[in-house]
């Protein structure tokens, strides 16, 4: 049996780095359900430290996840860590753009708090590499 997969990204502050994620992608934050958080509270299962407000929502504390708003990608989970980045990443995301967009969308990325660390080829492709605003890096093509 195939198995699915989330991307997982660890961050200091997951609720604000997924809504760069989720703006950079063009994605959805995933909603949350306040009358659930709050029963889980209620009954024991939680406590009011498990929670926070973010941007008038009640959220969990520990993460936020981003959606593909047609559901046609791995859904992409921002957690709570309470270390910084120190060390380049193992794994990043390539977001496919179109060669014909990349240097638009470079200019929006960084505009919004990226950095652009360097541009690579291989042959006929080209891609830049960019940090988020924690450091996670993440080509674009």
């Amino acid at each position: 049996m195939p198995y699915t997969f989330q991307v997982t990204i660890d961050s200091p502050a997951p609720h604000e780095l997924a809504d760069w994620w989720a703006e950079a992608l063009e994605w959805q934050r995933e909603p949350s359900d306040a009358a659930f958080i709050r029963r889980m509270v209620a009954e024991g299962h939680a406590a009011e430290s498990d929670t926070m407000t973010h941007r008038g929502e009640l959220v969990w504390r520990e993460g936020a996840a981003i959606t593909h708003p047609d559901g046609a990608a791995p859904r992409v989970l921002f957690q709570l860590v309470p270390e910084p980045k120190t060390v380049k990443n193992r794994v990043h995301l390539d977001v496919r753009v179109g060669p014909e967009r990349v240097e638009q969308e470079l200019a929006r990325l960084v505009s919004r708090g990226a950095t652009e660390l360097h541009r690579g080829r291989q042959g006929p492709h080209t891609w830049v590499t960019i940090a988020d605003p924690e450091g996670n890096e993440l080509c674009i093509t």
